[in-house]
């Protein structure tokens, strides 16, 4: 009998099997697919590396540096900037101290003004001050709100904030909770955005270096017997002391007999390869006008390793699930990227690849972390991990594996941690 058995592999589960590993515990990880990671993934295709969708790590992330090895990671930072695309003008927006070159474009761009510009400046010193875990307490209000509440113009809004964050909420529309919006800032200012040399699925590589993982095992049932569970697996049944659910929530439902989802954010993302160099702007690319487009970026220039040689690779990420084949969704996107680069530019780029991700994270409005489910299932000795008892995203997860492992542990230290912290 195993000790404990994690249904999944995404981040929350390898994070859970991991840590229970190193204290002795004899675990089994079983996955359903034969891919590890859930959607931080990565793949190759046509000698590009392509991670799934547009994903990048945050350094600043508590759970990152308790967890993973960075310097084995070989994190190459994003530049800590962004190019503001209106049609084909462009305006560099960044953290001059992080990026020295982006401090001439930053002074005279026209996408914020002087007074946005101190205002940025006065939201960092005050998001620097209190420690990170406790931006995602007090009172909550949306993002659009806390921001106008700022002083923030509605230039700054439209050509900045949203885009930006946009890329990062799944939504443009500032809505999300400004505790989130607070928290995601000072990450970005304690450490920034990397992206490991081989692709984000290096992350659950290294989260599953030596477990017992068993691919292509679909759970289909769970049984408790006081002392020990009984899972019901396409492979047969397999018993345990402890279970630890860190499946997608539809699949959790299933598993756990009660609906522990909070909705979907979905999102959509174009590949492109170029055999000449179109842009070389390596910073993001945000879209500031209203459109399919929301931020795209050539990660061969921050990674040339990923693409074959005298080759560039464009990642373009739409919001949502658009109501259109993926010809005519290519065809709209390489129309707003003519507006960027001109026709014949774009008629050099060849589509490697769509993705429609229907699953990319959860609504997370004002008030969200009061209606999230715990760790406890109500079934004995299971117990559930998924960033669904956090917050959407990395560190929520590997936060939500920890505090699992925690709890079969009996780790009263990790129980106390703070979310975020």
């Amino acid at each position: 009998m195993h000790d404990t058995v994690v249904v999944g592999a995404g981040l929350a589960g390898l994070t859970a099997a991991r840590i229970l590993d190193r204290a002795g515990q004899r675990v089994r990880v079983l996955e359903a697919s034969n891919v590890l990671g859930g959607r931080v993934r990565s793949r190759v295709l046509d000698g590009f590396t392509l991670d799934a969708g547009y994903q990048v790590l945050f350094p600043g992330y508590p759970a990152v540096r308790r967890n993973l090895d960075l310097e084995a990671l070989d994190l190459v930072a994003i530049p800590p900037s962004a190019a503001v695309r209106r049609g084909a003008r462009e305006d560099v927006l960044g953290d001059p101290r992080r990026d020295p070159a982006a401090l001439p474009g930053t002074l005279t761009t026209g996408v914020l003004g002087v007074a946005d510009k101190l205002r940025v400046g006065r939201l960092a010193l005050t998001l620097l001050a209190p420690p990170p875990h406790t931006l995602l307490t007090g009172p909550d209000e949306t993002t659009e709100s806390y921001l106008r509440r700022a002083g923030f113009s509605e230039a700054a809004l439209n050509h900045f904030f949203r885009p930006f964050f946009g890329g990062i909420f799944l939504r443009r529309e500032l809505d999300t909770s400004a505790r989130l919006f607070r928290y995601y800032f000072r990450m970005l200012i304690d450490g920034g955005a990397a992206l490991p040399r081989a692709g984000m699925g290096a992350v659950p590589a290294q989260l599953a270096a030596g477990l017992d993982i068993q691919p292509s095992v679909r759970v289909t049932g769970l049984k408790a017997h006081g002392p020990h569970v009984t899972l019901q697996t396409s492979k047969g049944e397999l018993d345990a002391r402890n279970v630890i659910v860190a499946t997608d929530p539809n699949t959790a439902a299933r598993l756990l007999g009660r609906d522990v989802s909070r909705g979907s954010l979905g999102s959509t993302y174009l590949y492109y390869a170029a055999n000449r160099q179109v842009d070389r702007q390596p910073r993001l690319l945000l879209n500031a006008r209203p459109g399919l487009i929301n931020n795209a970026q050539w990660l061969s220039h921050v990674l040339p390793e990923r693409v074959p040689p005298g080759q560039h690779l464009l990642t373009v990420t739409v919001l949502g699930l658009p109501d259109m084949d993926d010809g005519e969704l290519d065809a709209r996107v390489r129309g707003e990227l003519e507006d960027w680069y001109g026709e014949a530019a774009v008629s050099g780029l060849r589509t490697l690849a769509t993705e429609r991700i229907p699953h990319a994270q959860y609504p997370q409005p004002p008030g969200y972390a009061a209606t999230l489910p715990g760790h406890a299932t109500g079934l004995g000795g299971v117990l559930l991990a998924s960033e669904v008892t956090s917050m959407s995203g990395i560190q929520g997860a590997m936060e939500s594996g920890e505090k699992a492992a925690a709890i079969v542990l009996n780790d009263l230290a990790a129980l106390s941690r703070p979310r975020g912290g």
